[in-house]
């Protein structure tokens, strides 16, 4: 008896989960990484995410040397369906250079992201949930790993990026161009999500962008507390790199969360040390759409006749006695 409230404490856990696997009691963040979530916020949810990089540069092969300094916003509101999700991404760096074979400092400052685009969950793993019931009798069950928690949610992403006048970290970009990417994401464990994207940037320039990105989160006992390992890879004709970062987040309230992350990259040129601060913070609007009783599908259909058979069935056990 003594085990029974850990019991009925697991399934007061899990049950928002297996509910909605896309709106969630607690704020679901794309930072301290960069990798994106392949669920959404859920509708009626209005979402920012913001913070402060600090960046510093050196090319070995150009003799530069500079910093960048910004911020970053991300804006991720759910509408229409709980599968879908709007999300403005941007972000703003002043940039210093120095030219250590001229002697000469350069500053510039614009957009290094500003995009505009929509996401759509195309396959929940734990749509149904009754499949996915947590077992009250094992702790270990419900805790260990399992090779069909490898089987991720599935996302698509399609946006668009916007040059605004003459950006000089992108001077042979027009306009507008277009993003697209897919997102996956498995719950390893309880404790451990694993997230990879794909993207293909700035589509009808003349160089766009493949990336990819591979994210780790694991919480802590307490698990207000989350740590993360990161690791990047962007190829283009303009720019080549693999970066790798970790961080650390703190839950304040459902609604509230602060994070810090350091990284760098694994090349010099250039070669890359950076560190981000920020907090995320969600406006909670959600409503469950409450399904009426007559609409409601019965989980076990009661077979026609079953109840004049069992009564024969007695009837008969009767005249044997």
């Amino acid at each position: 008896m003594a085990q029974l409230p850990y019991k009925f404490i697991f399934i007061l856990v899990s049950i928002p989960f297996f509910i909605n696997a896309q709106y969630t009691d607690v704020i679901n963040s794309n930072r301290p990484g960069i990798a994106v979530s392949a669920y959404s916020v859920g509708t009626g949810v209005v979402q920012g995410e913001a913070g402060f990089l600090y960046e510093r540069r050196d090319h070995s092969l150009l003799n530069t040397n500079g910093s960048r300094l910004g911020g970053e916003i991300a804006l991720r509101y759910g509408f229409l369906f709980e599968q879908l999700e709007l999300i403005y991404e941007g972000t703003y760096v002043k940039e210093a250079i120095t030219y250590e074979n001229f002697d000469f400092e350069e500053t510039r400052s614009d957009f290094t992201r500003n995009r505009l685009g929509i996401k759509y969950l195309i396959f929940d793993p734990y749509k149904n949930p009754e499949a996915n019931k947590p077992n009250i009798y094992s702790w270990r069950a419900n805790n260990k790993f399992q090779l069909k928690n490898l089987i991720p949610a599935v996302s698509l992403f399609a946006g668009a990026t916007f040059n605004l006048g003459d950006n000089p970290f992108y001077p042979e970009d027009g306009t507008i161009s277009y993003r697209g990417m897919i997102a996956t994401q498995s719950r390893l464990s309880p404790k451990q999500v694993l997230i990879t994207n794909i993207a293909y940037d700035r589509i009808t320039t003349d160089f766009p962008e493949l990336s990819y990105a591979i994210s780790y989160s694991r919480a802590f006992r307490n698990p207000k507390w989350s740590i993360f390992v990161e690791h990047q890879g962007i190829k283009s004709d303009r720019h080549s790199d693999l970066l790798l970062r970790t961080g650390i987040a703190h839950l304040f309230s459902p609604n509230f969360q602060v994070d810090f992350s350091l990284g760098g990259s694994l090349k010099d040129t250039p070669m890359r040390l950076f560190g981000r601060t920020g907090l995320s913070y969600r406006l909670d609007f959600h409503k469950d759409k409450l399904v009426p009783i007559n609409k409601q599908k019965p989980k076990n259909k009661i077979k026609k006749g079953s109840m004049k058979s069992k009564k024969k069935k007695n009837k008969k056990d009767k005249l044997d006695f």
